[in-house]
């Protein structure tokens, strides 16, 4: 989802919460909507079986705002009580008061003087309450739930603010620790090529074995060509370059954040095992260790 603050676009958290509720002399009403993430769009309404009609109406708007996570929206609706949501039951009072006669008259006592104490027992009140007029009450539960996300969306917005934050910080290590890796790589070579001498003038000196200066330059071809990690490298810079790229699009980028990251690990974990030289080694785990928590911070965003 697009969403432009004023100040720029940012990403957005999957985790929020927004509510709105109001009051008049018909009813009140409250809209609350929680968020938490999910690689995917889940939407959860929990309102009165009355209302039940208006869940598309409910998903509907809330697809339009958000993209990504497990969203629970709760509609609570309570209608003011008047006198005409109750009926007296005058067949269920005659009944009782007719029994009350016939008692009384078999004990040989007085009736109730009046009829106020038989008005509690079941059956004498009906509650006929109107039904529920789901398109008269839309437009206030339609208003609430618009407030309660746009609620929402600012925690969001404030939440997603230091996600990019970490995000931002961690790609930066990576950057650092891959200009690292391209000042030590020249030696990665020059380090074989010395310690394999050192094997050769040790073998050479334990027995009569010979070695021309053609077997040692093979030998340091095949290591080079091996241990060659240009291309990843350039792969990792360009994943880079895209990932402030995705950082500065006009909607939330999770999915695409997350993929890139996929690719990122891939290029570094390569240059780490293709290199095998230890001060290239320290910068591996370094950029791995800020790959896994951008992946963390990933997993809430949209």
């Amino acid at each position: 989802m697009i969403l432009d603050t004023g100040g720029g676009i940012l990403l957005l958290s999957m985790t929020g919460y927004g509510d709105a509720r109001c009051q008049d002399d018909r009813l009140a009403a409250v809209v609350e909507v929680r968020t938490i993430n999910n690689r995917y769009l889940k939407i959860s309404t929990k309102i009165a079986d009355a209302y039940a009609a208006l869940e598309g109406e409910i998903e509907k708007i809330v697809r339009e705002k958000i993209a990504r996570g497990t969203v629970n929206v709760t509609v609570r609706v309570d209608r003011h009580r008047t006198a005409d949501d109750y009926v007296l039951n005058q067949a269920a009072l005659r009944g009782y008061w007719s029994q009350l006669q016939a008692v009384a008259g078999d004990l040989n006592t007085a009736p109730p003087a009046d009829l106020v104490s038989l008005l509690l027992l079941p059956g004498v009140i009906d509650d006929v309450r109107r039904s529920v007029d789901c398109e008269a009450d839309w437009p206030v539960i339609k208003g609430l739930l618009e407030t309660a996300l746009t609620r929402l969306q600012g925690f969001r917005v404030e939440e997603g603010r230091s996600l990019e934050r970490d995000l931002r910080l961690n790609r930066q290590v990576i950057a650092e620790r891959l200009n690292d890796v391209v000042a030590l790589a020249p030696r990665v070579v020059e380090d074989f090529r010395t310690k394999m001498l050192d094997r050769v003038r040790q073998l050479l000196a334990a027995t009569e074995a010979q070695v021309t200066e053609l077997d040692l330059i093979r030998e340091v071809s095949i290591f080079a060509e091996r241990a060659d990690i240009n291309e990843e490298i350039l792969r990792l810079r360009c994943h880079l370059d895209q990932f402030e790229v995705f950082l500065a699009e006009p909607a939330s980028a999770g999915r695409k954040l997350d993929f890139l990251t996929q690719e990122m690990f891939r290029e570094v974990n390569t240059i780490g095992s293709k290199a095998n030289y230890a001060p290239i080694a320290l910068c591996v785990v370094e950029m791995k260790a800020a790959v896994d928590k951008i992946r963390e911070v990933l997993q809430n965003v949209e």
